[in-house]
């Protein structure tokens, strides 16, 4: 609300810089005059509601601050927000629903862009023993659960690699999106005991970090994959995103497959 009260070119100026560009490579990028993008900056000029959704384009803001920059200038939002359980999005549901469970006996998780757990196709429970019931109540986030002191934290054989690996994630999308709830999230597992640092001492052969942690079936090792929704037209489908483990090593393997 705070960035809605602004003027448009206040905000349009802020993701320009953001994104390190000068105002002549945006003006290049853009294909409009340096002055123009200029007089659109310093509220000399106002942007047509075209101009607003070019310019979103060329600096790749996220669809809700779109909504923003339009209604800063003046527009209606252009994308709407559904929650998922709309039947507008019942299709989307459909697509989760499915990799979700294709993902078993692996876990799988839809999050939104809080990472917070809005869909999983709960499997492997093992991985979850002793955290605090605080952190496993809904609305789940898989970041604090997973560094929290009172979560996995403490059973996570390789914290201080993994730990590190989050928390730059974690940064590249504040750079990428600033968004508030992230840049709060990232202070908060900032404030986690941090465990004493290691060197890196992945194998020259590794081909992801690994996600290493004890549980009742033994020490299991995991890589993630990330998938996202193309093109999409609705903020919440545009926040979404599907993250998948697969077991590191053969080990891992036997003993999920197992159980």
């Amino acid at each position: 609300m705070d960035q809605i009260a602004r003027p448009v070119g206040g905000l349009l100026r802020e993701w320009r810089q953001r994104r390190r560009l000068s105002q002549l490579d945006l003006a290049c990028d853009a294909r409009i005059s340096t002055r123009h993008l200029s007089f659109l900056e310093t509220g000399r000029a106002q942007p047509s509601r075209d101009m607003v959704l070019h310019l979103a384009e060329r600096l790749e803001v996220p669809m809700r601050e779109r909504n923003m920059l339009l209604v800063a200038a003046g527009f209606a939002p252009s994308f709407g927000e559904r929650a998922l359980e709309d039947p507008a999005l019942a299709a989307v549901r459909g697509a989760i629903d499915l990799v979700l469970e294709q993902q078993k006996p692996y876990p799988a998780f839809a999050i939104d862009r809080q990472w917070r757990v809005v869909a999983s196709n709960s499997a492997l429970p093992q991985l979850y023993e002793g955290c605090a019931e605080e952190l496993l109540r809904a609305p789940v986030n898989g970041l604090r659960l997973t560094l929290h002191p009172r979560g996995m934290a403490p059973r996570i054989a390789n914290l201080a690699e993994w730990r590190r690996h989050i928390l730059s994630r974690l940064k590249q999308q504040i750079d990428l999106t600033a968004f508030p709830e992230l840049i709060a999230l990232r202070r908060e597992l900032l404030s986690y005991p941090a465990p004493p640092e290691v060197p890196d001492t992945a194998p020259d052969h590794a081909v992801a970090i690994p996600f290493k942690v004890h549980t009742s079936l033994g020490l299991l090792s995991f890589f993630s994959a990330t998938t996202i929704f193309g093109t999409p037209v609705d903020v919440t489908v545009s926040e979404l995103a599907l993250e998948l483990f697969f077991p590191a090593d053969a080990a891992t393997a036997r003993a999920v497959e197992g159980k």
